[in-house]
Parts: structure tokens; C-alpha cells; sequence
């Protein structure tokens, strides 16, 4: 299929001769003897380019285009004129033409500025489709009143420059929280990037933040950028602030205050325009009474205050959860879809869920490979989900076992691996959780 140009000119000889030449080039050509003729067209065809004169009796050039912006915003126009000048060319381009092109005509220079402004509008086509189907994937997924609530303050909060500080259990999602309200922000064109406060050492945080010159300290052989600096014009999210130490959290107050920071090694002074989304599972009141957190940088971050509900307060919201956890991992498995039986998803809604979406999502996870079933059942529910169920002494495997080491090794083990997996296979979060540190972990799952 070939693209169609509409042509809007109010020289005969122009549409004739610039039409033909066109349709020699394999386009389809629509003409319009001036702008009120053009809009009717539009109103009436697709094309996918205008030619645009900024010359004509009636509505001119300046004053079609804004029409045509006002219900084509995505359709690129491109002026053409016999009275070029750098005024017009600035109000055009202001606007939202894509190019200025002066008369007389080159054939080769339109076909230029045609091809360019056609990918153009292919690459924001595509931009747009793909950002539908990221904010589509980090959506909150929910009808409940609170989900509902959640959803409204997002909305308000994205359309704001505000800093965020997103209050929440583990597992509940702050973190898709804090990309939905990046998606639906002015910002969304620019990145979004996280810092995992608990697990930056400490005495890297400043390279990690604010970058570093080649050669500024031992094993520096290339020059960093920072996350402050790749995060540019757009949002910059720490993930469980509350785990930050002091001494990092001073160094980040005062960037945040001043807005300009320097590599480290460096002499040139970086201004930093970032968002701050800021999240945490900590009550950060009772962290600065217990001298765990600066009060300074608190009040700083909680600009705008988001809670995000736990499982428990929603729970009618886990049979759309596990529906859309089953076709997730159906598909990641290469799979047939699932099912789970009603009675299966209403006994699932009577559990606390003390690790929330994450934890909900995991026993989904281990039911669509465990089930070879298309539906599940009630029966194929476990404990502790399931209250029927009682696991039985011998089914645990440290229970088989004659010698005692070997039992707990087993068990510790089987512990670890289980923690893991309810923090996402954080190694560093899991070892600040259970009081072992990560090399331990790791010479464990070895």
C-alpha cells in the first residue's frame, strides 16, 4: 500500500505538475485548492502527509495547519512556500510542521523531506504503540475500592512535577507504582531510573550516583555516568530508601537541595532537573526517632504522600490477578492457558498473603508448572494456602535424614531458597533480611 499525499496549494500549475511527479513516484495524491478545501478532505480521507502552501485567499497556510493539528495532531505537514522566511519558518515549526521546503520546488528535496517526515511518523507510531503496551504491563491490576483510590492519586500525582514517597509492605508493588505515575508524567519520553538503596555499597554510592572521571581512584580505568546524569530530564526512583546509610543519605540531601552535583574526580559542575520517586516498606517517622533516618531528608521526599494497599485489603482482586499470573507464565512456559476453579481463587482470597502481590504471584507461578492439568483445583492448592492441607512430618526432606548436620543443612537450605524467592532473588536483600551476608547465600546455593 502506498502512502497518500494531500497537496494543498492554490496554483493550478503546482498540484498539476508536483501531483504528477509524485504519482511517478509512487504515491497516491489528493489536492486541495485551499484550506477550507483541505479540511473537508481530511475530514473525509486518511492521507498520510501534507503538502502544505502557507499563500492562499480564505484561511492561509498558518491558520490550516492549526486546524489540522487541533484533531491530526500525529500527521506531519510539511510547508511549502514561495516566501520563505525565517519568521514563518519558526511559527510553522512551533506549530508542529516537520519541515519548511521554499519554491521553486526540487523535485529531490520533496521526495527527501517526504521520506523523512513518513519514518518520522512511523518511529512515533511505533514509540506510541510500544509505550501503550509498557504502560499496559505496568499497570496496577484491580476493580477494588482501593485499588480504584490508588489508581485516581496516580492520576493526579502523574500530572504534577511533585516528588513522590510511596509508603508500602513488600510485595505490594511500589515499584509499579512509581513507573505508572513516570508513564503518565510530562517526563515519560525521558528514563526512568532506579537505585536499590539496600543493595549499593556504601563505598561506591558516589560513583553509582553521581559518576566518576577515568583515573579518580583505583580501578576507575573509564570514565561513569551517574544515575543522577542518566536520568537527565526525567525520574530518578530509590527503592526502599528507609535502607539507606546516613552517610549516604547526607550526600543525597544535598544534591537534592542544590540541584548540581560533580563526578567523582571531577571539577565540572552537573545541574540535575530529575523527579524523585522515593519508596519504602519502613515507617520513616519511627526510623528518625530511632535515629535510622534524616528528618531533613524526609520531609524533602514526602512531598506528596502514596500509600499503596496491602494484598489483604484487596482481596477481591486476586482472581483478576491469578487469571492474568496464569496467562503470563502459560505463555513464558510455552504453555497451554490455565484456568483456576472459582471455589480454587475464593479459598485463595482467605489467606493474609504477609508477602502480598509478589508472594500471590510466586504460588501461581509454582501451581502452573507443579499442575499439569488446564484447570486448577482446590486440591491443588497447598498449605499453608490451603488450611485443609497439613504437611506431613516425612514430606519435609530433613525429616528423612539420620544425621543431624545433614538435616540442617537441609533445612537451612530449603530456608534460604524459600526467602529467596518471596524477595524476588534479591541475594543482598535476603541476606539483610535473615542476618547473613551475601557471600553466604551464594556458597550455599552452590
Amino acid at each position: 500500500m502506498f502512502p497518500t499525499l494531500l497537496i494543498v496549494d492554490d496554483e493550478v500549475s503546482i498540484l498539476k505538475s508536483l501531483g504528477g511527479l509524485l504519482m511517478d513516484e509512487g504515491f497516491e495524491v489528493l489536492t486541495a485548492l485551499n484550506g477550507y478545501e483541505a479540511l473537508k478532505i481530511l475530514d473525509q480521507e486518511s492521507p498520510d502527509l501534507v503538502l502544505l502552501d502557507i499563500w492562499m485567499p480564505g484561511i492561509d497556510g498558518i491558520e490550516t495547519l492549526i486546524e489540522i493539528k487541533k484533531n491530526n495532531p500525529f500527521l506531519p505537514v510539511i510547508i511549502i512556500t514561495g516566501h520563505g522566511n525565517i519568521e514563518t519558518a519558526v511559527k510553522a515549526t512551533k506549530l508542529g510542521a516537520f519541515d519548511l521546503i521554499e519554491k521553486p520546488l526540487s523535485i529531490d528535496k520533496v521526495i527527501v523531506a517526504i521520506n523523512n517526515a513518513l519514518n518520522f511518523r512511523q518511529l512515533e507510531e511505533e514509540n506510541r504503540y510500544l509505550r501503550k503496551k509498557n504502560i499496559e504491563k505496568h499497570s496496577i491490576d484491580g476493580n477494588s475500592p482501593a485499588v480504584l483510590n490508588l489508581k485516581k492519586q496516580i492520576q493526579i500525582i502523574a500530572a504534577t512535577d511533585s516528588w513522590v514517597l510511596i509508603k508500602g509492605e513488600n510485595g505490594t508493588g511500589k515499584e509499579l507504582v512509581a513507573r505508572t505515575i513516570h508513564h503518565f508524567s510530562d517526563r515519560a519520553e525521558n528514563p526512568l531510573i532506579d537505585v536499590n538503596c539496600a543493595a549499593i555499597q556504601e563505598e561506591l554510592i558516589e560513583s553509582e550516583l553521581f559518576g566518576h572521571e577515568k583515573g579518580s581512584f583505583q580501578g576507575a580505568v573509564s570514565k561513569k555516568t551517574g544515575k543522577f546524569e542518566l536520568a537527565g530530564q526525567g525520574t530518578l526512583f530509590f527503592d526502599e530508601i528507609g535502607d539507606m546509610a546516613l552517610k549516604t543519605q547526607a550526600k543525597i540531601l544535598r544534591v537534592l537541595q542544590e540541584r548540581q552535583f560533580q563526578r567523582v574526580g571531577g571539577s565540572r559542575v552537573i545541574h540535575s532537573n530529575v523527579r524523585v520517586i522515593a519508596a519504602t516498606n519502613k515507617d520513616l517517622e519511627q526510623e528518625i526517632k530511632n535515629g535510622n533516618f534524616r528528618e531533613d531528608l524526609f520531609y524533602r521526599l514526602n512531598v506528596v504522600p502514596l500509600e499503596v494497599p496491602p494484598l489483604r485489603e484487596r482481596s477481591q482482586d486476586i482472581p483478576l490477578l491469578v487469571e492474568k499470573f496464569l496467562a503470563e507464565f502459560a505463555k513464558k512456559n510455552g504453555r497451554g492457558k490455565q484456568t483456576m476453579k472459582e471455589k480454587a481463587a475464593r479459598l485463595l482470597t482467605k489467606y493474609s498473603w504477609p508477602g502480598n502481590v509478589r508472594e500471590l504471584k510466586n504460588i501461581i507461578e509454582r501451581l502452573s508448572i507443579m499442575v499439569s492439568a488446564e484447570i486448577i483445583t482446590v486440591d491443588d492448592i497447598p498449605a499453608p494456602y490451603n488450611p485443609k492441607i497439613r504437611q506431613k512430618r516425612n514430606s519435609v526432606p530433613c525429616f528423612n535424614m539420620d544425621h543431624l548436620k545433614e538435616a540442617q543443612a537441609a533445612f537451612e537450605l530449603e530456608f534460604i531458597q524459600h526467602k529467596i524467592s518471596r524477595y524476588d532473588n534479591d541475594i543482598n536483600k535476603t541476606a539483610k533480611i535473615i542476618g547473613v551476608k551475601p557471600a553466604y547465600i551464594k556458597a550455599k546455593l552452590k
